[in-house]
């Protein structure tokens, strides 16, 4: 594997000014399998840190660190909103997932997982797969989202998807008094597994779609379940979807697309989509605001599919994860309330709200402890 030379200037003081906020970074390195990664745990007030494992060819160690420092910081405030309890962390293997796969490289992933002695659990993220962590569990037992062969909850972008819905629906609750979803229209960006998902309940329940993907498929998959329910389709190209006059914009796809550029363009009431990361900046928050756009926090409205791989580790119950999901819905109202209430915006007023829940928990004793072990994890 090759990619851009370790020009990393980052000296000793300086890693530990970027990792100021994080409890523990861990840089792994296994030049047999070509494993190239890092670790990064923010907080664990909650419990052990729990985050996906992504693999990417990032263009440097600095660019891998960064992304490991920022996504980890994130999961700590989703898992206080989703109230599991975990904490945050994330792990970024630097490699070309189409190319530098390997049962060897995840199973060498696997024994670093599990040098951190239950602090640490991970599963699938951008670039990976369900199938890679089948090897990684062959050396830890620290592994979330695997198949439903192996124990694991199975498809989490049901959980996500249900929980959208329910964000919608706390969302139509403010904007329109009533959480009905059909009788409104939305702004659909992505059919993927949960963007099509959503779309489909939406159609199901009345609504009526503008929807855009790049697969063609996910086209005529959409336009041909139009026909069976009550819902309408229409079809619009990429860079149209942002100014279009739905009630509701629905991101699916892309991280970053609420920036200043579409924020132009918006005609919606609100934004509430799975999408992660959908500010650029947290300062786009501020800037729906000022324009009367009512934002659904992307970390708690797409948690469905957290909620369930942290409820994996105490044994699958699907029932149990979908009672948790409409917890999703309360989230979302209690986010919009307190931005009223405090004059804030509602990123600002959900980042308040973990904060406040992970500073709270820091002084109860944590009943979940790494060394019990899952029942269904299989150690060679």
């Amino acid at each position: 594997m090759k990619f851009a030379e370790e020009t990393s200037t980052v000296n000793k003081l300086n890693l530990f000014d970027r990792m100021a906020e994080h409890e523990q970074v861990l840089f792994c390195n296994d030049p047999s399998t070509g494993l190239r990664a890092i670790i990064a745990i923010h907080n664990t007030t909650l419990g052990p840190a729990l985050g996906g494992c992504r693999m990417q060819p990032y263009e440097s160690v600095d660019e891998a660190l960064e992304d490991a420092l920022r996504l980890s910081k994130g999961m700590s405030y989703k898992c206080a909103a989703a109230d599991v309890d975990f904490g945050g962390g994330k792990a970024v293997i630097i490699g070309n997932p189409k190319t530098d796969k390997s049962p060897e490289l995840f199973r060498a992933f696997g024994q670093f997982v599990d040098s951190l002695g239950g602090r640490f659990y991970t599963g699938t993220d951008m670039g990976t797969t369900m199938d890679d962590f089948i090897h990684a569990l062959k050396e830890t037992n620290c592994i979330v989202g695997v198949p439903e062969a192996y124990g694991g909850g199975g498809d989490s972008s049901i959980p996500t998807a249900e929980g959208v819905l329910y964000g919608i629906k706390a969302t139509n609750k403010v904007l329109f008094g009533k959480d009905d979803l059909g009788g409104v229209s939305y702004a659909v960006q992505g059919l993927g597994k949960v963007g099509f998902k959503v779309a489909k309940a939406l159609l199901e329940a009345g609504a009526n779609l503008y929807v855009t993907d790049i697969n063609e498929e996910s086209i005529r998959a959409i336009e041909k379940l139009e026909s069976s329910t009550p819902g309408t389709v229409k079809i619009v190209a990429s860079e149209d979807i942002y100014s279009q006059e739905a009630d509701v914009f629905v991101p699916c796809a892309f991280g970053g697309v609420i920036n200043d550029n579409t924020i132009n363009q918006f005609k919606v009431k609100a934004i509430a989509g799975s999408a992660n990361n959908q500010l650029l900046h947290e300062s786009h928050g501020k800037k729906l605001q000022e324009k009367g756009i009512l934002y659904a926090p992307d970390y708690i409205i797409n948690s469905g599919g957290l909620i369930q791989v942290a409820d994996e580790l105490y044994g699958v119950n699907h029932e149990r994860v979908l009672a948790k999901t409409k917890h999703i819905y309360d989230a979302i109202l209690e986010v919009y309330k307190l931005a009223e209430a405090d004059g804030v915006c509602t990123m600002e007023s959900a980042n308040r709200m973990c904060e406040k829940r992970m500073a709270s928990r820091s002084k109860r004793n944590g009943f979940y402890t790494p060394t019990v072990k899952p029942k269904w994890a299989i150690r060679k």
